[in-house]
């Protein structure tokens, strides 16, 4: 499950959340710098309030008209032009007759690019040809130097720097009393806070299943709306509470609940989040979340993933991986049981390694409470869909009774995948509801993936897979302890080439012989293909892999094995894990590899014996599977008969 959605919720709380809007005093800084540049701009630049013409122009509509009083020739490259105060009277001249500032233009007003000296002093004689020497233009020639771009290269720097640095100073004292916004912030904590439930809802009612998990939380809940209910018999409120299940039962999903049902300030964020490259980092983080929540207390503190910083300390310092992980560690167990008291604040957290959590972090005091959230049961399946189902539109002939049977196992997320999918199954077939079928398409795809009936199989190949998955279905149905089989089929699905599907029972505990005939049963497959072909294919290496773990785990860690006796090297703490020694000599491990031989040989030979007994039916079975894919249970009683257990 994932972390909240935090589309609605706001990062930080009302005393956290000051005003962004800017400082009046940057403001007006920036409007006198901007005003500034205008105005040296236009202070500098002569040709800011200059028309551009063209020779033409000049010489026909103002030379002509003996307009022109002078030309200036600005470093040899543009012309200048002068009009006489009393022509700047004529209408065409009205655009520039005045200044900038509203005053009299005595100019220059217009200017124009010679291209060169001599060719403007060729077209100018041209122009004035016939005119006495003092009717004439008077050029004069210019040398002018632009102080705007030097100016400017001095002045940009400065009011740079000086942006910057009331940029930095103001994003450091916007970020006073809020978390994550600043340079100065990575020592603080980003929770999410949930004020008073109204950012999630979700509630108890969504829960479905795990009566007892849903007791014990709602009971925190209902300690910190009424909480006098308890004080006056002397009770305490728990300190710590820890969800603890396999991927997908609903420890996020329960967190949640909590957020939507508590009436007081909700945090939450995941372990991840305190680790970080700077050393300290995660402690600062730890301090500063437990501030927030001491200042909105009474509150709750949901940490999500707990076991990435929570993990077992190393007890050798040459082999300690992460010191920074240990100082958060060390942090935390100081906030949630140390001198300091933590008055009225409550840490939730889940996981789903509680075997390699800290004991220090697991005793009473910190988390007093372990709330331990397995696969649900057939009843509690059964709540689930129809949870998940509310939202659908369901066929009348869908069983949910038999929906749970069909999925034992399934956590409360897949469940909820399979009603997902059995929608899109329903939606792709242009249905108009999802019946049964699509549902145990969707139940299909969940343990084996999708079909693939497009991929290519040689005949040969085929025929190979039909006698193995044959060979798995004949085993099964003659060992007692092997769960109904309900269908055998040949077309590929996933990595699979072919698939034999069972209705497994709930068990809590499993004996030998059970153990013993699931060996059998998985081997029946590689057995047929030696029987028919005299030979082994690649095709049985999953169930290889499965039968070899099975195997040592009976030896090593369930003490089925009489040589090696009833001990056990199962590692619950995790602290082999990252040990080179195992916890046997290598004679206890010789010892053990002949054991797993031996169970895997003994099942192998039984499993060929009972192939043997049975090789007609074993040819049918693959005849069948050959001609229809599919064969389903009735298919199996009228090839097998009804099931029996005589061997």
């Amino acid at each position: 499950m994932s972390n909240f959605d935090s589309q609605n919720s706001p990062n930080y709380s009302e005393e956290e959340g000051t005003s962004r809007s800017s400082n009046p005093f940057t403001f007006l800084l920036y409007i006198v710098v901007i005003v500034g540049l205008v105005f040296i701009y236009f202070l500098f630049n002569n040709n800011s309030n200059l028309t551009l013409i063209n020779w033409e122009k000049f010489n026909h509509e103002m030379l002509n008209d003996n307009d022109v009083e002078k030309v200036d020739i600005v470093n040899n490259e543009i012309a200048e032009v002068y009009i006489k105060k009393e022509s700047l009277r004529k209408a065409k001249y009205n655009s520039v007759s005045t200044g900038f500032w509203g005053n009299v233009n005595n100019g220059p007003h217009f200017y124009f690019a010679i291209g060169s000296v001599d060719l403007f002093e060729k077209k100018l004689d041209a122009a004035q040809a016939g005119l006495l020497e003092k009717d004439k233009l008077v050029v004069d020639y210019v040398k002018r130097e632009s102080y705007l771009p030097k100016l400017l290269s001095w002045i940009f720097p400065i009011l740079l720097f000086i942006f910057l640095w009331f940029f930095i100073i103001r994003r450091i004292t916007s970020g006073v009393g809020r978390t994550g916004n600043t340079i100065f912030d990575f020592g603080r904590s980003n929770p999410k806070l949930y004020e008073k439930g109204k950012y999630s809802n979700i509630t108890f009612k969504d829960l479905a299943g795990y009566e007892e998990a849903k007791v014990e939380v709602m009971e925190i809940v209902d300690f910190l709306k009424h909480p006098e209910n308890y004080t006056k018999l002397g009770a305490k409120i728990p300190k710590g509470i820890l969800l603890v299940g396999a991927p997908g039962t609903g420890k996020t999903l329960m967190a949640k609940a909590v957020a939507g049902e508590a009436e007081v300030p909700f945090f939450s964020l995941s372990g991840s989040e305190f680790i970080e490259m700077f050393v300290g980092v995660g402690a600062s983080r730890v301090r500063d979340l437990f501030e927030k929540a001491k200042r909105k207390a009474p509150s709750i503190i949901f940490i999500d993933e707990i076991d990435t910083i929570g993990r077992l300390r190393s007890k050798s310092i040459s082999f300690q991986a992460n010191d920074e992980r240990d100082s958060t560690l060390n942090q935390l167990l100081a906030e949630l049981d140390g001198f300091d008291p933590n008055t009225g604040v409550i840490v939730l957290a889940a996981t789903n390694r509680a075997d390699i959590l800290d004991p220090a972090l697991l005793r009473a005091g910190r988390f007093d409470r372990h709330i331990y959230l397995e696969l649900p049961n057939k009843q509690e399946r059964i709540a689930i869909f129809g949870v998940h189902m509310k939202s659908l539109v369901i066929d009348t002939n869908v069983d949910v009774v038999y929906l749970a049977t069909q999925t034992p196992g399934f956590s409360g997320a897949d469940i909820a995948n399979v009603c997902n999918e059995a929608a899109l199954i329903a939606a792709r077939k242009k249905k108009l509801s999802i019946d049964t079928q699509d549902f145990f398409d969707a139940i299909d795809r969940m343990m084996a993936g999708i079909e693939k009936k497009s991929k290519l199989i040689s005949p040969i190949e085929k025929n190979i897979i039909a006698y193995h998955e044959a060979g798995h279905a004949v085993v099964s149905w003659f060992l007692k302890n092997i769960d109904s089989l309900q269908k055998v089929t040949i077309i590929p699905r996933g990595k699979s080439l072919g698939g034999a599907w069972y209705l497994p029972e709930e068990r809590q505990i499993i004996t030998y012989s059970q153990f013993f005939d699931f060996i059998c049963a998985a081997l029946g497959g590689r057995v047929a293909e030696e029987i028919v072909f005299n030979e082994a294919s690649s095709g049985a290496l999953d169930d290889l892999e499965k039968i070899t773990k099975q195997a040592y785990m009976m030896v090593a860690n369930l003490g089925l094995s009489k040589k090696i006796g009833h001990v056990s090297f199962y590692d619950s703490t995790g602290e082999y894990e990252s040990s080179i020694q195992k916890p046997y000599s290598e004679s206890t491990a010789m010892l053990i590899d002949d054991e797993v031989r031996k169970i895997i040989e003994d099942a192998h030979t039984r499993a060929k014996n009972l192939l043997e007994l049975n090789r007609n039916k074993l040819d049918d079975l693959a005849k069948r599977l050959l001609e229809k894919e599919v064969v389903y249970k009735s298919d199996l009683e009228e090839v097998l008969g009804k099931r029996t257990f005589t061997i």
